[in-house]
């Protein structure tokens, strides 16, 4: 007697490389999953090099892609990969939402879900204003603290700097602030830790590492970090679908579902409180995102800055 054995086909899984927080993406991952049937394999990195591992990781597999979709912390690791031809043009439904400074024309990389880089103060150790940030940051800077500047919105920070100061402005700025005193945390979480004990009484971070610390009852207070004229920074999440990835159809969902309005509001009602770049209709958001989407109408353009970033990477591999 002939036996016929059905074996249905395994369920579509995707390789997902991302360097946004765990704590925060997960969620987001397993919504998408319930919702499609889809599996996802996260693979994430370490705090301190998330985001430059993971766009290195994806440089080195070039020729044998293991990476499906790459949802990024940062632009310019993005930038990078785009500039190489490893990412696949993608203009779906989530894409059109997102304003034209936040993504790429040809659809390579979309962003959404922002951070703001920002000045946290001890408000038990000072007045959190622009004079007194100022007034400290022109002083001794041994209670100042800031992120090793290779990775993560550091990076960028540095970016910005080296475009708007040159490289011999931003050199003598860092060397500046190093000879008095400045503090070299490992990331942007340290650095919030830092000021929230009062081992420090300022420190340049991030938005979500400083609502943490606000979620965590640490007597914090912040303040958009200005440069250029009196511009913000304002750094994306960034998603792409990788160059060679064999479950293209999956991957386009996944994308979609990272762009949609949603998943922005997910992100902006959780404890790191990200910037929605994109519509979210009658939707309310927490008061704290109310005026970070206001300071980030003045943000910078960060699309062209991957010659800065480049140029940055190496002088600081060099130091």
């Amino acid at each position: 007697m002939l036996l016929w054995i059905l074996v249905s086909p395994k369920a579509p899984r995707l390789i997902v490389y991302c360097a946004h927080d765990a704590i925060y993406s997960n969620k987001v991952l397993a919504q998408f999953t319930a919702e499609t049937g889809i599996k996802v394999e996260p693979r994430f990195d370490s705090e301190a090099t998330k985001s430059l591992g993971l766009v290195e990781l994806i440089i080195k597999e070039a020729q044998n892609p293991r990476c499906d979709v790459f949802w990024n912390n940062e632009l310019l690791g993005m930038l990078d990969l785009d500039q190489r031809g490893l990412l696949e043009p993608y203009q779906g439904q989530g894409y059109a939402r997102i304003p034209d400074q936040y993504k790429s024309p040809t659809g390579t990389w979309t962003g959404f879900a922002a951070r703001m880089r920002m000045m946290i103060g001890n408000t038990q150790l000072m007045t959190i204003d622009p004079s007194s940030i100022n007034e400290v940051l022109a002083g001794d800077l041994s209670r100042v603290a800031i992120a090793k500047p290779m990775f993560g919105t550091t990076l960028t920070h540095y970016a910005v700097l080296w475009d708007q100061l040159g490289a011999d402005g931003l050199k003598a700025w860092h060397n500046d602030m190093r000879q008095r005193g400045l503090v070299e945390a490992p990331g942007n979480g340290p650095v919030k830790n830092l000021v929230g004990r009062g081992i420090c009484q300022l420190g340049f971070t991030d938005t979500d590492d400083y609502f943490l610390g606000v979620s965590e009852g640490l007597p914090v207070s912040a303040l958009p970090a200005r440069v250029g004229e009196n511009q913000t920074i304002v750094i994306p999440n960034t998603v792409a679908i990788i160059k060679g990835s064999k479950h293209q159809d999956e991957a386009q969902q996944l994308v979609d579902f990272l762009l949609s309005s949603r998943t922005e509001l997910i992100l902006a009602r959780s404890p790191a409180r990200q910037i929605p770049l994109g519509p979210i209709g009658d939707e309310t958001l927490p008061s704290e995102v109310e005026q970070l989407v206001i300071w980030a109408k003045d943000s910078l353009d960060l699309r062209n800055l991957l010659i800065a970033r480049n140029e940055v990477l190496a002088w600081l591999r060099g130091e």
